[in-house]
């Protein structure tokens, strides 16, 4: 039978929600959480050694030192396969399942089976390095995602073809084929004129369209609101807001404040050099310079709060709905045109 190991974040473990995000990388023999489903449902065909767990929060803020910790976890079990997930479309949990995924198929060359859904960053991110099953948004399509996953461990196990569906993981194949390029070129396009059917031999990326607002007509009376995903926040980082897939957005007061300083200000972002950005955080939120042009009359005025986040890895369902909650705030105000910020 195969040995394999199960991956899963404190969660799953029923450790504890969010206030225990950042429990430290902890192992523990057999199967534990969705892996006593997986356990029974693999039976004859391979053996769930030891779960390794780890809190999201902890592995997102301590990335290189958690993740390292959690392969030498699962290394000690001398694994065939890991198990990591499902991770639905919890960023940071895809992250953290990504992140491990590459450690052991480049050190330890052998499978690792996931489960994300489609929008969960660490699909992009990481799935040349793993087998990953699509699944539903949350945990209420564990039903499916578990016998899904099962089954990918028992074709890799038989050694035969795989026929249960993943997600692509990118790597280019070559093979010949009796038509040269041209013409299977000549032939989509042709059906595509004509409003027949054909089937692309290169998926394309779909991505949302959004008409642009029209130009603002008088900027002296405009009120301009400041966003970015650059992780711009008061200096403590009050809300911590993760420095990676972030599943919160911060709204801090502008009312005393007309230029940063390192006293008062900081990024929580994880994906860049900090440095420059907390010596003077207007470098990545200009406070200064829109509080000038208000006082020169060369703007209306300026939305009284600014918006934070972390666009780093973070997941486009979490941004889609940190956007609703601030686009209230911002009509509640009246504000005509937003500064978007990014690093």
């Amino acid at each position: 039978m195969l040995k394999v190991v199960h991956y899963i974040n404190q969660f799953y473990a029923g450790i504890g929600g969010e206030d225990k995000a950042r429990t430290l990388p902890q192992q523990r023999d057999g199967a534990v959480g969705p892996g006593t489903a997986m356990q029974a449902a693999l039976a004859g065909v391979a053996e769930i050694a030891g779960t390794v767990i780890c809190g999201d929060g902890y592995i997102s803020e301590n990335l290189d030192s958690a993740s390292a910790e959690v392969f030498e976890m699962i290394k000690s079990y001398e694994p065939d396969l890991l198990i990591a997930g499902p991770a639905f479309n919890a960023g940071r949990y895809g992250i953290a399942c990504g992140v491990i995924a590459k450690m052991v198929d480049e050190k330890l060359h052998i499978p690792v089976v996931t489960g994300m859904n489609e929008e969960n960053p660490g699909v992009d991110m990481f799935k040349r390095y793993a087998y990953v099953i699509p699944t539903g948004n949350s945990a209420t399509s564990m039903r499916q995602a578990i016998p899904a996953m099962v089954n990918m461990v028992k074709q890799i196990a038989a050694g035969g073809e795989i026929t249960e569906p993943y997600m692509p993981k990118g790597l280019r194949k070559n093979y010949f084929t009796t038509r040269r390029g041209s013409e299977r070129a000549v032939d989509m396009l042709v059906k595509k004129i004509k409003g027949e059917e054909f089937t692309t031999e290169y998926i394309m990326p779909v991505f949302d369209r959004v008409a642009p607002q029209p130009a603002i007509k008088d900027i002296t009376k405009a009120r301009i609101a400041l966003i970015s995903s650059g992780g711009p926040v008061p200096k403590g980082n009050p809300d911590r807001i993760e420095s990676s897939s972030a599943s919160k957005f911060g709204r801090y007061s502008l009312a005393n404040i007309s230029n940063f300083t390192p006293k008062n200000s900081q990024t929580a972002h994880g994906g860049y050099d900090p440095v420059y950005i907390n010596e003077d955080l207007d470098r990545v939120l200009p406070v200064d310079v829109i509080k000038e042009m208000v006082a020169e009359g060369e703007i209306g005025s300026l939305h009284e709060f600014w918006y934070s986040t972390v666009g780093n890895g973070t997941a486009v369902a979490s941004a889609k709905k940190f956007a609703t909650e601030i686009v209230q705030y911002l009509k509640d105000d009246h504000v005509d045109a937003v500064i978007l910020t990014s690093t």
